[in-house]
């Protein structure tokens, strides 16, 4: 369409606006009830212009039409009243609220609008600061509004409402009662989006200009989330999320957006410590790293395979990359892994099985494309709540949604069906759901024939698995597996998601294949169309802590250790050679140091006593290993049991990139100078290779990126520069000229045979099973408060909106044992025990429980046992046999 704007031509597409076409012209009006990610409602009249020159209507609402002629400077009176008739009901201080962080105070200047002259008597309508991030000062909100339509539309909470009438109207919680009792889930969206300050957060509060803003990638969960921090000195006054172009789009959690005053924390480290006469003691990095040096040059010389280290998923791919460069370069051995062990290494394997790499399919935006999703084993509303949201979104806009999951998850609340399957049950039912699929006709033949391998063996394992016996098996009612599959099977363009609820599973790459095989019935992967197979990645770089060959059988970009070729080309780029034998794996070093054969382990930002199975097996290996080293930002319980302690710097002080689930490379940058005495992993291995004689070579991060992707043709077009240049992109990217591959197997799988693997794979039984003894089973899971073993959330406010951790248990079972919400109860197991609090809930099934690992105190992971996926040795964290009893 063509309008005229104050004379000036401009093209509009169709569906504009008149502020669409007023932008296309270059021109600003004031938006104050508007935001382009919210509904509109055009109430404030802030944005009138006159058409054709019947008088002014509100261009955010109405629709732009072709020849229409829009006069923006001859409606600027029109405008100055509209504000200035907003600026009457407020205070005067309303306009003295920085400019930076108030859009009224912005446009009032622009338009030459001050607050009322004389005394005005306004209500004081009051403040409330409960909620330890969000503010609110109702005498400075408009009742615009946007901020109710953020948290529905954006985070879709519904947590905010307007009250009161006329002049009176205000913001409030919808529970009503203060802000920190409320449903918000503290994602900030409605801070982001209020034009006049009446929301704030605490680094608003105070009137100190912002000195600097650094964009960076958000170090929790790994979704990847962009965000721009604004600081002043070496403090971080806000974090903001990233707008468009970016993974999060505007959006972040309270994790990302608030939870950073661990930086400050008292208890952080300062100083190395080293064990003498059994105490651990401050030292100095001289002393700490000659020591370390001295007592690893010995085992290397005697046996390198005596030495182990645990990289993480918490440190940048350039440290995760020079961690595995140190132990196989430096020290001789292939025993390096991540903690990607611990929760979708069953990913890895089975998605690589299946498609050729160990990734998901596609990317995040795919979402949007998607008529139906299909979300199992995952509470992303919880663990990746930006993910949720998104998810949520969509079927708010009308897609379809199945969430397979024992738990009654917020998402799951607003399923068009929701499984329920038995812990350990899930290959049973994706055999289930592919049986009906194959039955009503609902495959993809020619796909099928064209790319995928062994659909006739699939297809006679399925006539084993109709609605019926997988009921049987895992308690779903037969007539839901049907309308599941249904939903699945006529979608145009389907999305899988999913999460740990599918790989931590004696039987977790079998849960990965069978579930893979879902998409590839229906063609929605690779070259069909739809959203794929995607896996929801926990913490903020596991994808990259792999990726970068922090595995004891692959090298950097996923070249097997056994492959010649792979070795000899990090070889050349090492100067050294590298280990033929494949190494351990973390169950395995746990086992090795118990039997005496790993004299040193190096873990490096792990928790590894709170966060994996059967720690008290994890504590006994720890006491055997002559030498443990670790690195941490703080005293956790496996530094307190270490010998050697760097302190080492958080994702907030450090330069590199970051992996996000969907295989997006993104910069990391340094936001505030890390405490003295603080060093990042990054110069932690290069002070100790130095000490022992070894010349690691990669001066800087950019450096290590550069070697990589020398060494790794999945990586050979990715750089520091040009992630600067560009911004993020997606492996594969085998060239400085290729654009990335957001979207998998475009031109067929990356297998051998050019083609995708069906698996029949039968159901097995889960590694525990429930006796009269322990009659309950045990689930764990993450919280949305706090993060993995909670040492970064724990020391900040986010303690205030879960200060302990709790079991969820179901009424029925509640009653039946006499508790109560909030009674202290014991928690047995074969393996260990645990005192929590009950927390009653229909969250969870009859004859189960639920807990999260965020609190070291209250020890779940003592509970779990040692059971493993039989392919990759990721723990069974969701299946352990459980007696509840009330606590002495």
């Amino acid at each position: 369409m063509m309008l005229f704007v104050d004379g000036r031509s401009v093209e509009v597409p169709a569906g504009a606006t008149l502020l669409d076409a007023v932008r296309a012209a270059g021109l600003s009006i004031p938006t104050l009830c508007h935001d382009d990610r919210l509904s509109t409602v055009a109430s404030c009249r802030t944005c009138l212009v006159d058409i054709n020159g019947r008088g002014p209507v509100a261009a955010c609402s109405t629709p732009a039409a072709d020849g229409l002629r829009i006069a923006v400077e001859a409606s600027r009176d029109d405008r100055r009243a509209a504000l200035q008739a907003i600026v009457a009901g407020l205070p005067a201080r309303a306009l003295d609220v920085p400019a930076d962080r108030s859009e009224l105070v912005r446009q009032c200047a622009g338009h030459g609008v001050t607050a009322p002259a004389g005394a005005v008597l306004l209500p004081v309508r009051g403040k409330d600061h409960t909620h330890p991030y969000v503010k609110l000062d109702r005498d400075l909100c408009i009742a615009c509004g946007r901020c109710v339509r953020a948290c529905a539309e954006v985070q879709g909470t519904f947590a905010l409402t307007m009250v009161g009438r006329g002049a009176g109207t205000v913001v409030a919680p919808g529970t009503g009662g203060p802000w920190v009792e409320s449903d918000c889930v503290s994602c900030g969206a409605c801070v982001d989006t209020c034009p006049t300050g009446a929301l704030s957060e605490p680094g608003l509060l105070n009137m100190l200009p912002i000195e600097r803003q650094t964009m960076t990638t958000c170090g929790y969960c790994g979704v990847g989330c962009s965000l721009e921090v604004s600081t002043r000195g070496n403090e971080i006054m806000t974090v903001r999320p990233a707008g468009n172009g970016t993974v999060n789009r505007g959006h972040a959690c309270v994790k990302g957006r608030f939870a950073h005053g661990f930086l400050g924390s008292s208890e952080r480290l300062a100083t190395p410590l080293v064990r003498r006469n059994g105490t651990l003691s401050e030292a100095s990095w001289e002393e700490a790293t000659g020591y370390v040096a001295a007592r690893l040059a010995a085992i290397r010389d005697a046996d390198p395979d005596g030495f182990a280290v645990i990289s993480s998923a918490r440190a940048t791919n350039e440290e995760n990359y020079l961690a595995q460069k140190f132990a196989r370069a430096v020290m001789g051995t292939n025993n390096v892994d991540n903690c990607s062990r611990l929760c979708h290494a069953p990913s890895a394997a089975g998605l690589a099985a299946t498609f050729g790499l160990g990734g998901g399919t596609n990317p995040f935006d795919d979402l949007d494309r998607c008529d139906a999703v299909l979300l199992v084993g995952a509470n992303p509303t919880a663990a990746h709540p930006v993910v949720g949201a998104r998810i949520f979104q969509r079927v708010m806009d009308g897609a379809r949604l199945v969430v397979v999951d024992p738990r009654r998850t917020y998402l799951a609340r607003h399923a068009d069906v929701h499984l329920r399957p038995r812990p350990g049950t899930n290959v049973a039912v994706f055999n289930g759901l592919a049986h009906v699929l194959v039955r009503e006709g609902l495959v993809d033949t020619a796909f099928l024939a064209a790319h995928t391998a062994g659909y006739g063996e699939l297809r006679a394992l399925l006539a084993e698995y109709p609605p019926e016996r997988v009921a049987s098996i895992s308690g779903v009612p037969a007539d839901d597996l049907v309308r599941a599959a249904l939903i699945y099977g006529q979608a145009a363009a389907p999305a899988i998601f999913y999460g740990l609820g599918v790989t931590e599973h004696l039987h977790g790459t079998d849960g990965v294949r069978t579930l893979s095989n879902m998409a590839l019935l229906r063609g929605a992967v690779g070259p069909g169309a739809g959203g794929g197979v995607n896996p929801l990645r926990g913490q903020n770089n596991v994808q990259g802590a792999s990726d970068m060959g922090a595995l004891p059988d692959f090298l950097p970009g996923y070249q097997k250790v056994l492959d010649p070729a792979a070795r000899a080309r990090c070889a050349a780029a090492w100067r050294q050679d590298v280990p033929v034998r494949p190494g351990l794996r973390i169950p395995q070093m746990f086992e090795a140091a118990r039997d005496g054969a790993l004299k040193a382990l190096w873990i490096i930002g792990e928790d590894v006593l709170t966060t994996d199975p059967d720690s008290t097996s994890v504590r006994a290996a720890l006491a055997a290993c002559p030498l443990v080293i670790c690195n941490d930002l703080f005293l956790s319980a496996t530094a307190a049991a270490a010998d050697v302690v760097f302190p080492v710097a958080s994702w907030l002080e450090k330069d590199g990139t970051f992996v996000n689930f969907d295989r997006r490379f993104q910069r990391v940058r340094e936001v505030v100078a890390a405490p003295g005495g603080v060093r990042t992993d990054f110069a932690v291995l290069q002070a100790v290779a130095a000490r022992m004689g070894a010349d690691l070579r990669c001066a800087t991060p950019a450096a290590a990126m550069a070697e990589c992707a020398a060494v790794a043709p999945l990586f050979a077009g990715i750089s520091h520069p040009r992630l600067e240049r560009e911004g993020p992109l997606h492996w594969p990217c085998g060239s400085a000229d290729s654009p990335g591959t957001p979207r998998l197997y475009q031109e067929g799988f990356a297998t051998e045979d050019g083609l995708a693997h069906l698996a029949a794979k039968p159901y097995l039984p889960p590694g525990e099973q429930c006796d009269t003894e322990f009659p309950l089973l045990l689930i764990t899971g993450r919280r949305g408060e706090h993060y993995n073993s909670g040492s970064m959330t724990r020391r900040t406010a986010n303690l205030r909106l879960l200060d302990r951790e709790a079991v969820d248990v179901e009424p029925g079972d509640a009653a039946a044992l006499g508790l109560r919400d909030g009674d202290s109860v014991r928690l047995d197991s074969r393996h260990g025990s645990a005192v929590l609090r009950a927390a009653i809930t229909d969250d969870v099934e009859p004859g189960q429980v639920f807990a999260g690992f965020h609190f070291p105190g209250a020890a779940v992971n003592s509970l779990t046992s040692p059971v493993a996926d039989e392919v990759t040795g990721c723990p069974e964290y969701k299946v352990t046999a459980v007696r509840l009893s009330r606590a002495e």
